[in-house]
């Protein structure tokens, strides 16, 4: 059984764990999580443990659940360990957002490894920049940056998760009555939302600072609104 873990230099866990295992000189490997900053060192990691004598390398994407531009390079060092050795290489089962990232990059989405799998050579009488490419290339992009909000979304949640607990403890209410206290407070005052949260994480106990005027105005309001 071949398992690997990209550990970063702040020494969190990444979000992609590689699973397998080798048969029979076919090596069959499972990501599960992300492919994001980081995920190509994990690969690295996982195909420098396969045996010398592997002559197949499978990979069964069904676990990957969200994929940015990171995983364009893990893809590349995919095919060049492929071609480097000179074995078969395929990632297949792809799903959910990550299928929909390899559909606007142009690639195979049964398997973007596949080399036989080439588009119609363009018209000669078309231009090269078709409407359909550049419209591609705008999708790819407004992606981007849609995956880019997204993954600050996600690093927001663990103080906003924070902030909500100190609320319902101080306030005995629900989880949605102190998320409802949380967006008030960050609309009343034109404070965004995660700055409002970890003004609130940083003054408990008693040993950081209160959160600023407006803010503590802004929650006092939300949470009369709130709780009446």
């Amino acid at each position: 059984m071949i398992s690997a873990a990209h550990i970063t230099l702040a020494g969190r866990l990444n979000t992609l764990v590689i699973d397998g295992r080798v048969e029979a000189g076919r090596a069959v490997l499972v990501p599960r999580g992300e492919l994001v900053q980081g995920c190509a060192d994990t690969l690295a990691r996982t195909l420098e443990d396969l045996p010398a004598d592997t002559g197949r390398v499978d990979l069964d994407m069904a676990g990957v659940v969200f994929m940015d531009t990171a995983g364009l390079q893990f893809l590349d060092l995919l095919d060049a360990y492929g071609h480097r050795r000179s074995i078969p290489v395929r990632a297949t089962r792809w799903n959910g957002q990550p299928r929909r990232i390899l559909e606007l990059a142009g690639l195979d989405t049964a398997d973007p490894l596949d080399r036989t799998a080439r588009p119609a050579e363009p018209d000669a009488d078309r231009p090269a920049a078709s409407v359909v490419s550049l419209e591609r290339a705008e999708q790819l992009r407004l992606l981007r940056t849609e995956v880019e909000q997204l993954r600050r979304a996600i690093a927001s949640r663990p103080v906003i998760d924070q902030a909500r607990g100190i609320l319902m403890a101080t306030h005995a209410c629900s989880s949605d009555e102190a998320w409802n206290i949380l967006r008030q407070a960050s609309q009343l005052s034109n404070t965004k939302l995660r700055s409002v949260a970890a003004a609130v994480t940083a003054g408990i106990g008693g040993d950081g600072p209160a959160p600023p005027q407006k803010v503590r105005r802004a929650l006092r309001t939300a949470a009369s609104r709130t709780l009446r």
